[in-house]
């Protein structure tokens, strides 16, 4: 009924065949492949990963890739590129925005349902003056989309967890209010959500209710655990930097309560990918650590999948 996965990006030392057989090997039905342009990586962690070069793809790259597909019987849930297409510098929004137009139509070649990405936000800016950006810049975008018959999924991270991203973080989706806003802005259908419940928790939020609300939005699903240290919460407060008092977590290590994630899930009738997000610090020690961590949260959650 739910085709479970996993991101790519964890990975990153692997070539897509080889990503496409530990998937297929470990009883995966799906992948989200990072495409990050080959010369204009993200030095953060997990970004930078390119599992297809979308800049450089050819009729019979796209053909292997397919093939690939049959041989391991894995299906790619979405493609995947996380920038900041808002970002201060134009030039470096412009890129990331022409980037993403060149993943929908690579998406579209490989019969691929979803591009999954960020809004994008200037961080110094307010959300009203934020959202004016996004009207500007975004329709060229689901044009594209919507020219080529494929789902843009954006995921719902604040991106501020450090100084770096201060005061205001680098993504605007980040809300159920501003999701609002952003489909009131482009109502088109195929405009949606890659939710991620984890960042609502630490946002001290329902993670649960939006899957009611915006069924019809959800394009795809990012599994990842979030823990919040209340000790240290009570200490800096909700207005510190978000790493001082949350971290990742391997789904069922940390607070989201996924039993009634899936209850939800399955209410409104969800039938898309659910891929697990491996960010937790614990499992990066070696390639070992990176292969348990996705294999002890397909585990987990297998509880509520059935036969997946």
């Amino acid at each position: 009924m739910l085709d479970l996965g996993f991101v790519s990006a964890i990975l990153a030392d692997y070539n897509l065949e080889n990503v496409l057989k530990f998937a297929s090997q470990h009883g995966f039905r799906c992948v989200e492949v990072m495409c990050w342009p080959k010369d204009n990586s993200d030095s953060r962690r997990y970004a930078g990963v390119s599992h297809i070069d979308v800049a450089a793809l050819t009729t019979d790259e796209v053909n292997d890739i397919r093939h690939r597909l049959k041989e391991y019987r894995v299906n790619i849930s979405g493609l995947g590129y996380y920038p900041n297409p808002l970002d201060p510098d134009p030039e470096k929004a412009e890129f990331y925005r022409e980037h993403i137009k060149k993943i929908i139509k690579a998406a579209a070649a490989l019969k691929v349902p979803v591009v999954n990405t960020f809004i994008g936000r200037n961080p110094k800016l307010s959300v009203t003056e934020n959202l004016k950006l996004f009207a500007e810049h975004w329709p060229a975008i689901v044009r594209v989309a919507e020219e080529y018959n494929v789902k843009i999924g954006i995921e719902n991270c604040p991106m501020w967890f450090t100084d770096d991203e201060w005061p205001g973080g680098k993504n605007l989706a980040t809300t159920p209010a501003i999701w609002d806003k952003l489909f009131e802005i482009i109502p088109s259908p195929i405009f949606g959500l890659n939710y991620d419940p984890s960042h609502l928790v630490w946002q001290m939020m329902d993670e649960v209710r939006p899957i009611y609300d915006y069924k019809d939005r959800l394009h795809h699903i990012h599994l990842k655990d979030v823990k919040v240290y209340r000790d240290k919460l009570n200490r800096v407060g909700i207005m510190a930097n978000p790493l001082e008092y949350h971290s990742p977590k391997l789904p069922g290590l940390g607070d989201v309560n996924w039993r009634g994630f899936f209850a939800a899930l399955t209410d409104v009738r969800y039938r898309g990918p659910v891929v697990i997000e491996v960010e937790d610090k614990a499992y990066e020690g070696n390639l070992q650590d990176v292969q348990a961590a996705i294999l002890t949260s397909r585990n987990y959650l297998r509880q509520f999948l059935g036969g997946a």
